[in-house]
């Protein structure tokens, strides 16, 4: 049997080491397309421009092409049906994609089948001087959440409490929802869409109505036609704000609760008809009204998990991406990992913006890798770097390290991580609290 030829969307050394083990990696072979820095650490996305570079290369390969994977949200994640399209390779389509992806399209499809689990929406012009009273017409009222109709991470996401907060969000939205709606509209003129949906391109943004609770997310992909949810991970935030603290692999969830999840999501992906692709979805579960929302509808394995699948069921679970771009079932394992439990860690300052002075050395890095076996730390910034040069940040922090552990138990994965925190020094200057 030849070796599949699996090309990798902005393919870096840390994921061609995790792909290195999946099952079957043996008889693979990948190869990037597009580098990473094209697609990460960067707010400028030529996506017709990468599009046409990316066809280019993969005609000119020689060999036969068998799948095409990326790992990352926007631009990656939108931009691989029309690549696989061209190639031929096996993907969802685009259209069911865009309905997971175009946040407003979204919420109306989800409507249709589980509008009891979904908030209060509408959408609205940033650059349009009586967007707020629109909203108001539309029965939405403050406190209320705005984000762009496609957002990346938390980028670009404001809690609404009064007209000044808005004022605020909508000078920021029009700043930088360029670098976004320029290349998705892009995405959405390759797309055959609903006139209402037409309408409301990547230029808009979304207005909803505030929820909240426990939240996790929900991994899962389709095989021919078959909705399979494989794992849930929890998502803790820093009290007291929206910025994500750590995520946790399993679910320390009620199984009621996860089981009516999984329900959830296998009827909210098969209505929308995606298929032979993975995908994830978030949920809040509210604990006092014993309510579950569904936040959102994400195209991709998310990446920040696959360490957590590595370390608990024994391999990432890039491997449901590389399995189902093969177009066979994937062999995915469960609980076969070094590790009852794992997360990943979120190392923040919450500073308006400030000047690196100091980072950790590579000798400190690895010398807190040895102590704590499994451990993986990953710097964001360098020294002399301003922070607000960071891309896909949230509005109240900046991530300055990541850092995966596992664990025999919660107690001890949060214990050990406060240690190895303890020990990750970092520097400042010109701050602006």
């Amino acid at each position: 049997m030849r070796n599949r030829n699996i090309f990798v969307v902005g393919l870096d050394e840390l994921n061609r080491q995790r792909l290195a083990h999946l099952r079957g990696a043996e008889h693979y072979r990948f190869h990037g397309v597009i580098e990473p820095e094209e697609v990460n650490d960067t707010e400028i996305f030529p996506i017709e421009d990468m599009l046409a570079s990316a066809e280019t290369q993969l005609k000119a390969f020689g060999e036969p092409i068998d799948a095409i994977v990326g790992y990352m949200d926007f631009p990656v994640s939108t931009m691989l049906p029309l690549l696989c399209e061209r190639l031929g390779t096996p993907s969802t389509s685009l259209e069911s994609l865009l309905k997971c992806e175009h946040k407003y399209w979204s919420r109306l499809v989800q409507k249709e089948v589980i509008g009891d689990y979904i908030p209060r929406f509408t959408a609205f012009d940033p650059f349009d001087s009586d967007a707020l009273q629109r909203i108001g017409e539309a029965g939405l009222y403050m406190p209320f959440f705005v984000k762009p109709i496609k957002s990346s991470g938390s980028r670009l996401g404001f809690r609404i409490e009064s007209p000044e907060d808005f004022a605020y969000a909508v000078e920021r939205l029009c700043e930088g929802i360029g670098t976004i709606s320029e290349p998705f509209n892009y995405v959405l003129e390759h797309a055959n869409l609903p006139k209402n949906v037409r309408s409301v391109d990547g230029g808009h943004c979304m207005a909803e109505e505030i929820i909240g609770g426990w939240q996790c997310t929900v991994e899962g992909y389709v095989f021919q036609g078959d909705v399979v949810p494989y794992g849930i991970v929890d998502s803790i935030r820093y009290p007291q704000v929206l910025s994500f603290f750590y995520y946790r692999y399993p679910s320390r969830l009620p199984p009621a609760i996860q089981t009516k999840m999984q329900d959830l999501t296998r009827q909210i992906m098969a209505h929308i008809g995606y298929d032979n692709a993975a995908f994830n979805v978030e949920y809040f579960w509210d604990e006092v009204q014993d309510r579950i929302w569904l936040l959102e509808i994400n195209t991709r394995v998310a990446q920040s998990h696959c360490d957590l699948f590595e370390k608990v069921d024994g391999v990432s679970h890039q491997q449901v991406t590389v399995d189902l771009a093969l177009g066979q079932l994937p062999d995915m394992p469960h609980r076969q990992g070094e590790f009852k439990v794992a997360g990943k860690f979120f190392y923040r300052v919450f500073f308006s913006d400030a000047t690196v002075s100091q980072v950790p050395s590579a000798e400190a890095i690895e010398t807190l890798q040895q102590t704590f076996p499994g451990t993986v730390i990953t710097l964001q910034v360098e020294a002399g770097m301003r922070l607000s040069s960071l891309s896909e940040q949230d509005s109240y922090s900046y991530a300055l390290a990541y850092v995966w552990m596992g664990a025999d138990d919660d107690i001890a994965l949060e214990d050990n991580y406060a240690r190895l925190a303890e020990q990750l020094h970092f520097a400042f200057e010109d701050i602006i609290s």
